[in-house]
């Protein structure tokens, strides 16, 4: 099997597992990457309304207690997540693409949010990449993501399709 035909079969492997909507984890010595992906049946404008409104974010996402602070680019934001619930996660906005692409992410790591139009509505992905030099001394006292990501994506898409269907 050569190169090619290699990357093309992870390149299928893996959008098999979006498709499936199960998050996955890629562990190195200094780092770790967790990625989700889910079809919606909605609107972009629909999904980064939910994204971008920290009011109404713990409404509809079961994965955060609390946030506070504007997503704006430039911005910080304070999170609380049940995953960690003792820790409030300061996050700058990084990038904003209005209904296509967002990036936070503190020190230690980046979220990508990426929003693509596809034949049923939209492609909603996420991925985090968490690491650095210190990472190894720490990386097992960091609970997987794989639930929390798989939670967030039905979540948003729960939300997104009932309110596209009351359009």
């Amino acid at each position: 099997m050569n190169n090619l035909t290699t990357i093309l079969l992870l390149m299928t492997s893996l959008t098999t597992v979006a498709q499936n909507e199960r998050a996955t984890t890629t562990k190195k010595t200094f780092s770790r990457s967790t990625s989700v992906s889910i079809e919606i049946h909605s609107d972009a404008s629909i999904i980064w309304a939910l994204l971008t409104n920290t009011e109404d974010f713990p409404r509809w996402n079961s994965t955060v207690s609390s946030i506070e602070g504007n997503i704006k680019t430039g911005e910080k934001i304070k999170l609380k997540s049940y995953l960690d619930p003792d820790r409030t996660f300061k996050i700058k906005i990084k990038e904003m693409i209005p209904e296509q692409k967002m990036i936070w992410g503190d020190a230690m790591g980046k979220r990508v949010f990426t929003i693509t139009k596809s034949d049923k509505g939209v492609t909603f992905s996420m991925h985090e990449k968490i690491g650095g030099l210190m990472f190894p001394l720490f990386a097992n006292k960091i609970p997987s993501f794989d639930e929390s990501f798989e939670k967030y994506a039905a979540d948003l898409k729960k939300e997104a399709e009932l309110i596209y269907s009351l359009k």
